[in-house]
């Protein structure tokens, strides 16, 4: 099944859910493969991989340069596989911008690995642009991660906007696989004021696994290294092993 983190503000949390998420499914020995499709490759340098050693990245693959198999990396991290990214696939936005089928490249690279992994984690880049538009069209589920912070849900009309646009001209098969609240620190009052609101507005839709502000959740990428293999006593890897629960749980009742 293939999922996309999708917030198109910046600093929500949607790597580090893309990389702990893909990393505790791994964890679970289901194969896993993460497409970094931000061109601030932070999902690839937070799984040790140098992007100044990389010869191919995704932009590669969406622009017709080589095949999926060719760019794909095997990380330090047991059933965890990378697409990973380098900064020219910014200049995606405009190479495609003009391109056939420019919305469904992504898609389209991605269908000959369709049967080899368990899930296909894609981190969407902080915007609603074409890289956005092929991560949507790419997958079958969205999970939108939204902060504990104040205008958290600045923007998400936007995105439900954008995501009902896909789905009717796109992609019918999308569908929303669940809200996760970000950097709750239960010392404020504000994160529960907001985790509550969240709560209220989607209902059902929010998983009940709500990922802590931690230091070292922070400082996890800066070692190459997932929450679960830096800290694994940490309460961010606690969180995202019980998100990775949720998530096959979930999986599993809509394919049953």
């Amino acid at each position: 099944m293939v999922y996309a983190v999708v917030n198109q503000k910046g600093g929500v949390g949607k790597t580090t859910t893309a990389v702990n998420l893909g990393a505790a499914l791994a964890e679970q020995g289901k194969k896993v493969l993460l497409v970094d499709m931000d061109a601030q490759g932070n999902a690839t340098t937070g799984l040790g991989v140098n992007r100044r050693e990389l010869e191919q990245c995704i932009y590669t693959v969406l622009t017709g340069g080589a095949p999926i198999e060719q760019v794909l990396i095997r990380t330090n991290t047991p059933n965890l596989h990378l697409l990973p990214a380098r900064m020219e696939l910014a200049a995606a936005e405009v190479e495609l911008a003009s391109a056939m089928a420019r919305e469904v490249r992504l898609r389209t690279a991605l269908e000959p690995l369709a049967q080899a992994y368990d899930f296909v984690l894609i981190d969407s880049a902080p915007s609603l642009g074409l890289l956005t538009i092929n991560s949507l069209t790419a997958c079958e589920q969205v999970l939108i991660p939204i902060q504990c912070e104040y205008y958290a849900l600045e923007g998400l009309s936007q995105l439900l906007r954008i995501i009902e646009m896909v789905r009717t001209s796109l992609n019918p098969r999308l569908r929303i696989a669940g809200v996760l609240l970000t950097m709750y620190d239960k010392r404020v009052r504000l994160s529960e004021d907001v985790a509550s609101e969240v709560r209220q507005h989607f209902g059902d839709a929010v998983f009940e696994a709500v990922v802590p502000r931690s230091v070292r959740l922070s400082e996890a990428p800066s070692y190459g290294k997932p929450i679960g293999e830096y800290a694994p006593d940490n309460r961010g890897a606690e969180a995202y092993r019980q998100l990775a629960t949720e998530v096959m749980a979930r999986a599993e009742s809509w394919t049953g």
